[in-house]
């Protein structure tokens, strides 16, 4: 019986093959990183929503004023006692009264802190930007806070938080997270302006 010689690949065979795979990974490369900022982007606006919802909550199940607070962290994957009350910060705490400079207490259901939950702006992937809002969508606020029917009683309440990506040469899905003065917490896509899409914001935002 006659054997058959198997064939391998040749060197040029290789080189070629990865030269060709190099050159299509460098075209999907930006991409592949829009993409991946964009999930950013969502998770970041999914984890300020929950926050906001849990506060409110929280606030009608103990009949009493809880408050969401946008706080800065000097290490933005450490909720520790560094931080200060902050519009352009995606960590946030839920508390009975400020958390600045306490945001490591434990959670307590007595005293006048009372921290229910935190979260890191690096729990939800981090490199984005967060800009929270009053309901004029210019003025910078940090600030939500709920009474025990669940609607927005603080004066200077944030209405609108943005989610945002860091790169100005890229196209990024945006998100906003908005709070009516009824308590009503939702996330919306500022580049839609068809009245009857529900994921319009409804600030009126420039796409």
């Amino acid at each position: 019986m006659r054997m058959q010689r198997q064939r391998g690949f040749s060197i040029i065979e290789i080189v070629v093959t990865l030269a060709v795979l190099g050159m299509i990974l460098m075209a999907a490369g930006p991409s592949i990183g829009t993409w991946m900022d964009n999930t950013r982007i969502r998770n970041t606006a999914q984890a300020l929503q929950e926050g906001l919802q849990m506060a409110r909550a929280e606030a009608v199940r103990r009949n009493q004023a809880m408050s969401f607070y946008l706080v800065s962290l000097t290490n933005p994957g450490a909720m520790d006692n560094s931080c200060a009350l902050s519009s352009t910060s995606g960590s946030w705490v839920v508390a009975a009264s400020s958390p600045a400079l306490r945001c490591a207490t434990a959670p307590s259901n007595v005293g006048a802190l009372q921290i229910t939950a935190t979260r890191t702006l690096n729990d939800a992937g981090g490199r984005v930007a967060v800009s929270g809002l009053q309901a004029d969508g210019a003025t910078a606020a940090n600030t939500v806070t709920f009474n025990g029917f669940g609607r927005v009683t603080n004066t200077t309440p944030i209405a609108q938080i943005q989610v945002t990506g860091t790169d100005p040469n890229a196209t990024y899905r945006n998100l906003w997270v908005e709070i009516t003065s009824a308590g009503a917490v939702r996330m919306c896509d500022p580049k839609i302006t068809d009245g009857n899409d529900p994921r319009k914001c409804t600030s009126n935002p420039t796409p």
